[in-house]
């Protein structure tokens, strides 16, 4: 079982009221059919496009051996997972976790085929994942974005101005937490590291500027200069023209 093949771009911004869990998974080698499985599940909760304190974060004992290749990128091996939990004895919790939220991951087909495996493996039915929550592919969105272009999770880090200086090797908690900041860049750059009033958004571009976007213009005040403002501002262009020969926003140059 190898999950669904084709993923549709579902149009989420992370709207009022959404619960969002950011997840990705880190397992023995790539291919379910050869028996492989998953060993680090890590998911962070966002609510209305504030990360909460709530997350969840897993190692699981495979039973069986952990590819050289997988070990090279994420670094886990055997001995670190041998007195690990089952994937059934934390299949509940997952479950209750992960329940009605929409899910947001890098490549989706791969984890979710993973996932859905390790939940009927336990006793709980196929595609249980699209049955209890929605899906986001980022992988898909940035394709759609960004056609043509190198669309990792570590390309679009660098892309956005991400920093990406904890993640040494590939972990499934570092990287739902840099996926949750790509996100925010790619569905309009609003990031909220601190509350704020409600008419305020963070706004952070590509190029990790920020500037604060204001959602109600009605009570903006607009202070125009008097006549002595604006003659000792012409007395300075004067001057810069002088100095520089021309000035690149003088509507007389």
């Amino acid at each position: 079982m190898n999950g669904p093949t084709s993923w549709r771009i579902v149009e989420s911004t992370g709207c009022r009221g959404m619960r969002q869990i950011f997840l990705d998974t880190e397992t023995t080698g790539l291919e379910i059919s050869q028996g492989h499985r998953i060993i680090e599940i890590g998911a962070v909760e966002m609510v209305n496009r504030h990360k909460t304190d709530h997350y969840f974060h897993r190692y699981i004992n495979p039973e069986r051996e952990i590819d050289e290749a997988a070990i090279e990128i994420h670094g886990i091996t055997n001995q670190d997972l041998k007195d690990g939990p089952l994937f059934q004895d934390l299949a509940g919790e997952l479950v209750e976790f992960l329940a009605g939220a929409e899910l947001v991951i890098h490549n989706a087909p791969f984890d979710v085929g993973f996932l859905n495996y390790e939940f009927q493996q336990a006793g709980y039915g196929e595609n249980l994942i699209q049955e209890r929550c929605t899906v986001v592919d980022t992988l898909a969105m940035a394709r759609h974005k960004y056609p043509g272009q190198k669309n990792s999770l570590d390309a679009l880090c660098k892309r956005y101005g991400v920093d990406q200086s904890m993640r040494t090797l590939h972990g499934a908690l570092v990287d739902a937490e840099l996926l949750v900041a790509v996100y925010l860049q790619m569905t309009g750059g609003q990031t909220t590291l601190l509350e704020e009033p409600e008419d305020l958004a963070t706004v952070a571009g590509p190029a990790g500027a920020v500037m604060l976007e204001r959602t109600d213009y009605t009570e903006l005040t607009v202070v125009r200069a008097n006549p002595e403002e604006l003659e000792a501002h012409e007395k300075w262009l004067e001057l810069l023209r002088e100095q520089s020969g021309r000035v690149v926003w003088d509507r007389t140059g």
